[in-house]
């Protein structure tokens, strides 16, 4: 019996599956913070668990809503395959890209108040003073975090091992929360909703112009180095048309 190919979700329905995804990540992300340093009063013990809860919950969001969006869950990663796919056939449009980001951002803020309600904490509460990281080697770390991120999602498009990505992904921002200086936010969208967030996983207001100028930055690194290794993307194997979206996962 021959299978008719489904048709990929549209627009309002791919935008509503990254904004859902970004919330649950970010929530995962502060939540866990948030019941490190409850449960720990050891830095290192509370790092470990929060980093552990972060790479588990990402991978099981991009496994979950890849086929529906790609599970970018991350301006950085919508935008690099924007440039990286430019004038492939199934390549992000610019309205998609601008979509994207807007529901990224919007389920940040998201995700993180619904984490801080959960703990029973003031909602939106700015992150302190404690929490600046403005210091030229973190925004190296950061830029360092994004550029691995971006270079990893890219790279496994061009070897065709995009099925690979949830553990991949999952397991490289486990590794980078601990060998980068800024603790690997490598997400623009999650860095803005944890400044709303005055815990572990917070950063001061003051410091995400910087933070998100690194992961920028790091973006522009990451998809120059794909294109160093791998080459550019080859127009002639292009995803078909009724293809699932889960090839755009990152």
């Amino acid at each position: 019996m021959r299978m008719t190919p489904t048709a990929p979700p549209g627009l309002a329905r791919r935008v509503a599956a990254e904004l859902v995804g970004t919330a649950a990540l970010v929530t995962v992300i502060v939540g866990s913070g948030i019941q490190a340093e409850r449960l720990s009063e050891d830095v290192g013990v509370a790092l470990l668990a929060n980093s552990l809860a972060s790479a588990l919950g990402l991978g099981v969001l991009i496994v979950l809503l890849g086929p529906l969006s790609g599970g970018h869950l991350n301006p950085a990663v919508t935008l690099s395959e924007w440039w990286a796919r430019r004038g492939d056939a199934d390549a992000p449009a610019g309205r998609e890209v601008v979509a994207y980001c807007a529901g990224q951002l919007l389920g940040a803020v998201l995700g993180a108040l619904l984490a801080e309600a959960m703990f029973g904490r003031t909602p939106g509460t700015w992150s302190p003073a404690t929490q600046v990281r403005s210091d030229p080697h973190l925004l190296l770390g950061e830029t360092v975090a994004t550029a691995g991120l971006v270079l990893l999602v890219v790279g496994l498009r061009r070897i065709d091992r995009l099925a690979l990505a949830p553990v991949a992904v999952a397991g490289y921002i486990a590794a980078a929360i601990w060998f980068t200086s800024s603790g690997s936010f490598a997400n623009p969208a999650a860095s803005a909703g944890r400044a709303l967030s005055d815990s572990f996983t917070g950063i001061a207001p003051r410091s995400l112009p910087g933070f998100v100028g690194a992961q920028l930055l790091g973006t522009v690194l990451g998809v120059a180095l794909a294109t160093v290794l791998y080459g550019r993307s080859d127009r002639s194997d292009r995803s078909e048309p009724n293809g699932p979206r889960t090839r755009r996962t990152g």
